[in-house]
């Protein structure tokens, strides 16, 4: 039986995260900092910030949210939709591909602002499994989500919508040690891969919600 990609992605980001917590200076030498991108042509930072967390809780939430958009509990996420409608080597090579050009695209608008500032830095797949969320939210918006703070199950197309609202709204707040123009930059990546991929998808999303 093969093993689906997303238990290796899963299994090296927990390894790599677990031996971060224990050493700080691998940490910092695998976060994402635009000025060492900019400045010391660190290029690997692009994608090594992905195998880094902040702690514990920051890696968990991301691993949990990755199983569920890209596997499912009902064998419903993306990769198997992925494998169902391209077959199991295109679909897989469609999961690593958005995965790792969604972590890439999440550190544009930071980069953008802060490529000369030496002293921001973040780390964390998050902008990663923000591309595979709204990915899965594209290929199925009648997916149901359900959130601690609210007692029902709500449709994926609308979990999608409060999500972008909320990632802008905190984007221009500010104030915040969370990286949210990443996550905004790994959704609208999520989106237009689904696009480029297969514009039909995108004419069902609408017609699904409309």
């Amino acid at each position: 039986m093969d093993i689906p990609v997303l238990y290796i992605i899963i299994t090296i980001t927990v390894l790599v995260s677990l031996k971060g917590f224990n050493d700080p200076d691998f940490k910092y030498r695998m976060m994402y900092i635009p000025y060492k991108v900019n400045h010391d042509r660190q290029f690997y930072r692009n994608f090594s910030h992905l195998l880094v967390h902040a702690d514990m809780p920051h890696l968990i939430f991301n691993m949990i949210t990755l199983y569920f958009m890209g596997i499912g509990p009902n064998n419903n996420g993306l990769e198997p939709i992925f494998n169902l409608e391209y077959g199991p080597v295109r679909g897989e090579f469609y999961f690593v591909l958005l995965y790792l050009a969604g972590g890439l695209f999440a550190t544009l608008i930071p980069f953008i602002r802060h490529k000369n500032n030496n002293s921001y830095l973040s780390l964390g797949a998050s902008g990663a499994v923000s591309a595979v969320l709204f990915a899965t939210i594209i290929c199925a918006p009648e997916l149901e989500f359900g959130l601690l703070f609210l007692p029902i199950p709500i449709k994926g197309w609308l979990f999608g919508l409060l999500y972008l609202a909320f990632e802008f709204w905190a984007d221009k707040r500010g104030n915040s040690h969370i990286a949210h123009d990443a996550h905004i930059g790994g959704a609208l990546f999520g989106i237009l891969f689904i696009l480029v991929i297969d514009i039909d998808k995108g004419r069902q999303f609408i017609e699904t919600i409309f």
